[in-house]
């Protein structure tokens, strides 16, 4: 190539990091490479596929296309959207993300460990001991090195720098554990081996504490051309081969760390040129622009002469702001095996077929896009699709795709005469093309699609029957009508001067449903109730059986008909749906049934939404969605919900979600002064007594109760720790503590004889508030508070002549700071009033004693602690002892509080 020839490069708009990346990995080989890393059957086969499953995809391409790769296709594979690759991005972090896909892409096949051996080498992080002979160590793999510029003029300086050894002295000694102890040691990183490809990433950025930002290092650093790894290798590395490397890759950042741009040189072959890859432009670069013009550091300037404005920035500076930000260097014994030419015959059979199958296709949708002018795309909506629709109007353009109720698309051209497309359908149907007519469906102005006329001439183009009949702007759509043929195979339509073509629907109240039924033509001057014999053939229903009529003009309005009056006076026209159901007594339908007539289900299908029930605790049943309609009541959601759960509905509760945190807000009390609330005003944030704080319009939690949500709600729900689990009790609002007794009997699985020695007490900031004795009345207490249960220990329930129980509290070096569970014990009357000791009851956990030796020295200290004359005593008794006697099994010091 000449020096000064360019090649278009498709990137994207991306700057060289994404193609450097791809490039210098798919420059390499490996051992191997003949087998594919990933076997895929796609048909199709994206970029991410070639370059992250296949990378012999690439390199096929390459063969056989003078266009280069995309780069669009690969970070679009990466997850990344359009504006992040406009943004500066990192090639280190693109080079790691690469990697990580492709190792991970390539586990479980034939080429597991190609990257690995090619690209990952081994450090060895050490602590090793000066005066013994002991070293701890550890080895890892790493896939890149990172070296620091600052202070290291050279790539050797930085490798010193990054191999340089720290003493561990004084009282920074290193604890090599018994029978050494703490002794002198060295610390450092040393290399056990290098990678065939070795990725070099020079730190340019680091944080200056001075401008407290991120900077740029545009300081001298020089790199050769070749260098030696051995004097960084550990005295244990196998050095039978030389560690020499040769550069084979610069990646150079130009600009500053806001405002950037990246080019790359590289050598693709062992003895070949060097090549500049800058955006959209590739020549050929000489030894002095790969390395010294890339050091980085000061221009050489002339005496007195101006500094070089740097190109994105404001500021003059004498230092140049591009310099190289990564290296490439490939192992000199090495270069034949990793630069092995490859050929056409070394990529997989599969990958080529797959390729050029992929070529097809995208010059077919070429052909598409350049073709598109002459062709019209047009939706046929025939009576299959009209009886799979279950909504408003005869289709729907919402619904999924794959929906039988969709209009079939087709495309076509222009050109196309209508009664050929009539014999393509015709064909298509196995049916006579004399039996196929179209409508065309028109948009009308209460917002629905309804056929409105025929497409009389044959011989029209598709073109002009969409400009003609059609509504400019809006898609192309018919009605495909068949026929009836008589006995000599002719058909014979309709006279649409007299007839007019409806479409009739049938609302099925027991399993509440609504399907179409089929079109059927009626006389203008007939009555509408002259149309039940139609329609009890239809349904094949007997003779004399009651139903009733209903016309859908539009989403919100489905009006009875008069039997009496005829299609004429009820302003029928063609395109219009008529709706009927049976007569059917409430009490005879099934209670899963909320709606009794068509007109409360069309209601329903205006108001319908799909809300996403979960349980509040995880783990307690199973996360669904129901269409429920807006107006529904709480009986009436909750009762589908309990449908779904198969559970009484009157034993649900729910709790809106926060849409910012997901967690539930307070339940929704059923008030029965608003038994007409609203699904959808409880999920709007109405009428609920909570305010109107932003929580998700299609979501709620729910619980299942043990009792009826009735009686939940004439209940008080009280939290009581029975240590370690807080149990939840609820105990009727006119109840006492007796009652909650009993609820926590029942919840935490006591006996009877541990119940009848358990007490409740509340605490607040850590301190016993107050005891409630069994009579005290639940109304008096908040359902917020604190409460413990515990059972009383034997020497309280025993307490003998003189002895008292004191309350305690533990604390944190200051008494105004209190922490854990406050707890009691008692206090026996003895003579001796000093040396006090105290074992707290929340450490017992960290206390190997025996039960008998704490018990032993907590009564000793309450003896000593009641002996002292009260008047002596401050309100708040500091106790503070290193628990001599039993110091070898707790090993620390207790500071509590005792109130007095």
């Amino acid at each position: 190539m000449d020096r000064h020839s360019t090649a278009q490069d498709s990137h994207g708009g991306c700057t060289t990091w994404s193609r450097f990346g791809a490039r210098s990995l798919f420059n390499l080989a490996w051992e191997g490479r003949g087998v594919p890393p990933v076997q895929n059957d796609e048909a199709m086969v994206t970029a991410y596929v070639r370059v992250v499953k296949d990378p012999t995809g690439v390199l096929w391409h390459s063969f056989q296309n003078e266009n280069p790769v995309s780069t669009a296709e690969l970070t679009a594979s990466f997850g990344w959207e359009s504006r992040q690759i406009f943004e500066q991005q990192d090639v280190q972090e693109l080079s790691r993300k690469l990697m990580e896909r492709l190792e991970e892409k390539m586990k479980g096949t034939p080429a597991e460990k190609a990257l690995p051996e090619l690209f990952v080498g081994k450090t060895k992080t050490y602590i090793s001991c000066i005066n013994v002979d002991y070293e701890s160590s550890r080895v890892e793999d790493f896939w890149d090195i990172q070296l620091n510029v600052r202070n290291n003029k050279t790539l050797d300086d930085s490798f010193k720098d990054y191999i340089q050894v720290e003493t561990l002295e004084g009282e920074n000694k290193y604890d090599a554990g018994p029978p050494y102890g703490l002794q002198d040691a060295k610390k450092g990183v040393i290399f056990e081996s290098f990678p065939p490809v070795l990725h070099l990433h020079l730190k340019r950025f680091e944080y200056d504490i001075n401008r407290d930002a991120m900077m740029k290092i545009n300081d001298r650093h020089a790199f050769p051309m070749e260098f030696d790894a051995t004097p960084y290798l550990s005295n244990d590395a196998d050095k039978s081969e030389p560690w020499v490397y040769q550069l084979h890759g610069v990646l150079v950042h130009s600009g500053d760390l806001n405002a950037g741009h990246y080019y790359a040189f590289l050598k693709p072959t062992k003895d070949g040129y060097w090549y500049r890859f800058d955006d959209d432009r590739v020549t050929r670069a000489t030894d002095k622009e790969v390395l010294e013009e890339n050091y980085g550091g000061e221009y050489e300037l002339a005496n007195g002469a101006a500094g070089v404005k740097q190109p994105y920035t404001r500021g003059l500076s004498t230092k140049r702001s591009m310099n190289a930000y990564m290296l490439v260097y490939i192992r000199k014994s090495r270069l034949d095996d990793v630069l092995l030419p490859i050929m056409k015959e070394d990529i997989p059979s599969h990958i080529e077929t797959r390729l050029i199958e992929e070529r097809v296709e995208l010059a077919r949708r070429k052909k598409e896009r350049e073709e598109a002018h002459l062709y019209i795309n047009v939706g046929v909506l025939n009576e299959e699709s009209f009886k799979s629709h279950h909504g408003f109007d005869l289709t729907s353009l919402d619904l999924p795709a794959g929906d039988p109720a969709l209009p079939k698309q087709y495309r076509i051209l222009k050109a196309l005469k209508v009664g050929e497309f009539a014999e393509q359908l015709a064909q298509e149907k196995g049916i006579d093309a004399n039996r196929v007519r179209f409508w065309v469906m028109v948009n009308r102005q209460n917002k629905t699609t309804r056929p409105d006329q025929v497409i009389k001439d044959p011989d029209m183009s598709v073109e002009e029957a969409y400009s003609r009949f059609g509504t400019k702007g809006n898609p192309f759509r018919v009605w495909m009508e068949v026929g009836q043929p008589s006995a000599d195979g002719t058909v014979s339509w309709p006279d649409n001067n007299n007839s007019v073509l409806v479409f009739l629907k049938h609302f099925d109240a027991p399993s509440q449903t609504l399907s179409g039924v089929g079109p059927v033509y009626v006389r203008k001057n007939q009555k509408v109730a002259e149309l039940a014999p139609t329609i009890l053939e239809k349904m094949e229903w007997p003779a004399g059986t009651e139903f009733m009529l209903y016309e859908e003009i539009k989403h919100n309005m489905i009006d009875v008909m008069k039997p009496k009056q005829t299609f004429q006076q009820s302003e029928i026209q063609d395109g219009d749906i008529i709706t009927f159901q049976k007569s059917i007594k409430e009490a005879d339908l099934p209670s899963t049934a909320l709606y009794q007539d068509a007109r409360q289900y069309y209601d329903y299908l205006l108001n319908r939404i799909s809300v996403t029930f979960a349980p509040i605790k995880a783990g307690e049943g199973d996360e669904f969605t129901l269409t429920l309609s807006r107006k529904m009541t709480y009986d009436q959601f909750s009762k589908k919900v309990g449908e779904h759960l198969n559970v009484e509905s009157t034993h649900l509760r729910f709790a809106p979600v926060m849409a910012s945190t997901g967690k539930p807000k307070q339940f929704i009390k059923r008030n029965p002064n608003q038994a007409n609330q609203t699904l959808y005003q409880i999920l709007s944030g109405t009428m609920t007594g909570y305010g109107y704080s932003m929580h998700r319009s299609d979501a709620l939690y729910y619980e299942v109760l043990e009792t009826s949500l009735s009686d939940y709600e004439s209940k008080t729900s009280l939290k009581v720790t029975w240590l370690p689990e807080v149990v939840e009790v609820l105990v009727p609002r006119d109840g006492t503590i007796s009652d909650l007794l009993s609820g926590l009997q029942k919840k935490a699985n006591l006996d009877e004889d541990t119940i009848r020695e358990v007490r409740i007490y509340e605490t607040h900031a850590g301190k016993i508030y107050r005891d409630f004795p069994v009579d005290t009345k639940i109304a008096g207490i908040n359902e917020f508070v604190t409460l413990y249960a515990e059972r009383m220990p034997e020497e309280e329930v025993n307490m003998g002549e003189g002895e008292r129980t004191i309350n305690a509290y533990n604390f944190d070096r200051d008494l105004n700071r209190p922490h854990g569970v406050p707890f009691k014990f008692v206090l026996k009357p003895v003579s001796a009033p000093y040396e006090l000791g105290l074992c707290c009851i929340l450490t017992i956990s960290r206390v190997r004693s025996s039960k008998k030796q704490r018990r032993d020295s907590l009564s000793g200290l309450a003896s000593r602690v009641n002996n002292l004359k009260r008047s002596s005593l401050p309100r708040f008794l500091v106790l503070y002892t290193r628990v001599r006697d039993i110091s070898k099994t707790v090993g620390l010091s207790i500071i509590c509080a005792v109130q007095m």
